[in-house]
């Protein structure tokens, strides 16, 4: 994989790029109400999966009338979406979005792994 960063610079982190997104979002938002915030946030979600759907079926051609409209580098793409969207939208829910998310993926792993 190639470095596409300049050298001496650092990766960006995880946690701190969704805080940063998060905190642009915040200033740009016209919807006011918590509840009706978090709700946006998950119709992106959902806006977001979809794309992924529509790559798959782009890059394996299961559209016959529009063909291979995809690649696999867009299903990956769209993936990343999924991700970043789901973790902005905890991240609306909780400022403990970090550790939420640790703690429930050590539960996932515990269930599914064992003591691996």
């Amino acid at each position: 994989m190639s470095d596409q960063h300049a050298p001496g610079s650092r990766e960006p982190d995880l946690w701190e790029s969704v805080t940063l997104l998060h905190a642009w979002l915040e200033e740009n938002r016209t919807e006011e109400d918590p509840e009706s915030l978090l709700l946006l946030r998950v119709l992106k979600l959902s806006e977001e999966v979809g794309e992924v759907a529509q790559a798959v079926i782009g890059a394996t051609g299961q559209n016959p009338r529009k063909g291979v409209t995809h690649d696999w580098d867009d299903v990956r793409s769209e993936l990343c979406d999924v991700a970043i969207t789901a973790l902005v939208a905890l991240r609306t829910m909780t400022p403990d979005a970090r550790e939420v998310f640790a703690a429930h993926l050590a539960g996932v792993r515990e269930r599914s792994l064992g003591h691996l």
